[in-house]
Protein backbone atom coordinates (compact mmCIF):
# COMPACT_ATOMS: atom_id res chain seq x y z
CA UNK A 1 0.00 0.00 0.00
CA UNK A 2 1.33 3.38 -1.00
CA UNK A 3 1.95 5.86 1.81
CA UNK A 4 -0.64 8.60 1.34
CA UNK A 5 0.14 12.22 2.16
CA UNK A 6 -3.06 14.10 2.95
CA UNK A 7 -3.41 17.79 1.98
CA UNK A 8 -4.26 18.76 5.60
CA UNK A 9 -2.71 17.26 8.71
CA UNK A 10 -5.40 16.88 11.40
CA UNK A 11 -3.31 14.67 13.66
CA UNK A 12 -4.87 11.38 12.56
CA UNK A 13 -2.86 8.25 11.98
CA UNK A 14 -3.39 8.21 8.22
CA UNK A 15 -1.63 4.87 7.75
CA UNK A 16 -3.98 3.10 10.19
CA UNK A 17 -7.04 4.71 8.64
CA UNK A 18 -5.87 3.87 5.15
CA UNK A 19 -5.30 0.21 6.09
CA UNK A 20 -8.78 -0.09 7.57
CA UNK A 21 -10.41 1.69 4.62
CA UNK A 22 -8.69 -0.74 2.25
CA UNK A 23 -10.64 -3.63 3.82
CA UNK A 24 -13.59 -3.05 1.50
CA UNK A 25 -15.06 -6.50 2.21
CA UNK A 26 -15.69 -5.53 5.83
CA UNK A 27 -17.54 -2.40 4.73
CA UNK A 28 -19.51 -4.39 2.14
CA UNK A 29 -20.66 -6.81 4.86
CA UNK A 30 -21.75 -3.92 7.09
CA UNK A 31 -23.57 -2.23 4.20
CA UNK A 32 -25.41 -5.49 3.42
CA UNK A 33 -26.72 -5.75 6.98
CA UNK A 34 -27.90 -2.15 6.95
CA UNK A 35 -29.47 -2.69 3.53
CA UNK A 36 -31.57 -5.46 5.03
CA UNK A 37 -32.95 -3.06 7.62
CA UNK A 38 -33.29 -0.24 5.09
CA UNK A 39 -36.83 -1.48 4.45
CA UNK A 40 -39.18 -0.48 7.28
CA UNK A 41 -41.22 -3.69 6.92
CA UNK A 42 -38.10 -5.83 7.38
CA UNK A 43 -37.01 -3.66 10.31
CA UNK A 44 -40.42 -4.14 11.96
CA UNK A 45 -40.34 -7.91 11.39
CA UNK A 46 -36.78 -8.15 12.68
CA UNK A 47 -37.64 -6.08 15.77
CA UNK A 48 -40.67 -8.30 16.45
CA UNK A 49 -38.56 -11.45 16.16
CA UNK A 50 -36.07 -10.02 18.64
CA UNK A 51 -38.88 -10.15 21.20
CA UNK A 52 -40.62 -13.41 20.37
CA UNK A 53 -40.62 -16.50 18.20
CA UNK A 54 -43.51 -16.56 15.72
CA UNK A 55 -44.88 -18.33 12.65
CA UNK A 56 -45.53 -16.56 9.34
CA UNK A 57 -49.29 -16.33 9.86
CA UNK A 58 -48.92 -14.63 13.25
CA UNK A 59 -46.20 -12.31 11.95
CA UNK A 60 -48.49 -11.40 9.05
CA UNK A 61 -51.32 -10.54 11.44
CA UNK A 62 -49.06 -8.55 13.76
CA UNK A 63 -47.49 -6.40 11.04
CA UNK A 64 -50.58 -6.19 8.81
CA UNK A 65 -49.02 -7.74 5.72
CA UNK A 66 -49.84 -10.73 3.53
CA UNK A 67 -48.15 -14.04 4.31
CA UNK A 68 -46.30 -14.08 0.95
CA UNK A 69 -44.92 -10.59 1.59
CA UNK A 70 -43.80 -11.58 5.10
CA UNK A 71 -42.22 -14.77 3.74
CA UNK A 72 -40.24 -12.70 1.23
CA UNK A 73 -38.86 -10.48 4.01
CA UNK A 74 -38.15 -13.47 6.25
CA UNK A 75 -36.15 -15.15 3.49
CA UNK A 76 -33.97 -12.06 3.08
CA UNK A 77 -33.44 -11.70 6.83
CA UNK A 78 -32.57 -15.39 7.16
CA UNK A 79 -30.11 -15.27 4.25
CA UNK A 80 -28.37 -12.31 5.88
CA UNK A 81 -28.00 -14.26 9.15
CA UNK A 82 -30.19 -11.92 11.19
CA UNK A 83 -32.92 -14.47 11.93
CA UNK A 84 -33.14 -18.22 12.26
CA UNK A 85 -35.97 -20.69 11.88
CA UNK A 86 -37.02 -24.04 13.26
CA UNK A 87 -39.65 -26.47 12.05
CA UNK A 88 -42.18 -28.07 14.36
CA UNK A 89 -44.39 -30.42 12.34
CA UNK A 90 -45.81 -28.37 9.46
CA UNK A 91 -45.18 -25.05 11.19
CA UNK A 92 -41.99 -23.00 10.84
CA UNK A 93 -41.10 -20.59 13.64
CA UNK A 94 -38.79 -17.60 13.27
CA UNK A 95 -36.77 -15.61 15.78
CA UNK A 96 -33.76 -13.32 15.82
CA UNK A 97 -30.47 -15.14 15.45
CA UNK A 98 -28.45 -15.60 18.60
CA UNK A 99 -25.40 -13.69 17.43
CA UNK A 100 -23.66 -10.43 18.19
CA UNK A 101 -24.77 -8.86 14.91
CA UNK A 102 -28.48 -9.39 15.68
CA UNK A 103 -28.13 -8.20 19.27
CA UNK A 104 -26.33 -5.04 18.20
CA UNK A 105 -28.88 -4.26 15.49
CA UNK A 106 -31.75 -4.84 17.91
CA UNK A 107 -30.18 -2.45 20.39
CA UNK A 108 -29.55 0.09 17.61
CA UNK A 109 -33.17 -0.03 16.44
CA UNK A 110 -34.46 0.43 19.97
CA UNK A 111 -32.08 3.33 20.67
CA UNK A 112 -33.06 5.05 17.42
CA UNK A 113 -36.75 4.59 18.21
CA UNK A 114 -36.15 5.99 21.70
CA UNK A 115 -34.42 9.05 20.24
CA UNK A 116 -36.91 9.68 17.44
CA UNK A 117 -40.05 8.68 19.37
CA UNK A 118 -39.41 9.85 22.94
CA UNK A 119 -43.12 9.82 23.85
CA UNK A 120 -43.60 6.09 23.16
CA UNK A 121 -44.27 4.28 26.42
CA UNK A 122 -44.31 7.52 28.45
CA UNK A 123 -48.04 8.27 28.28
CA UNK A 124 -48.50 7.51 31.98
CA UNK A 125 -45.71 9.84 33.09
Amino acid sequence: MENLKLPHNHGHHEEDLQKKLAQTGDFQAAAEVFRQLGDSSRARIFWLLCHCEECVINISALVGMSSPAVSHHLRQLRESGLIQSRREGKEVYYRAADNEQSRLLHLTIEKIMEITCPQVGKADS
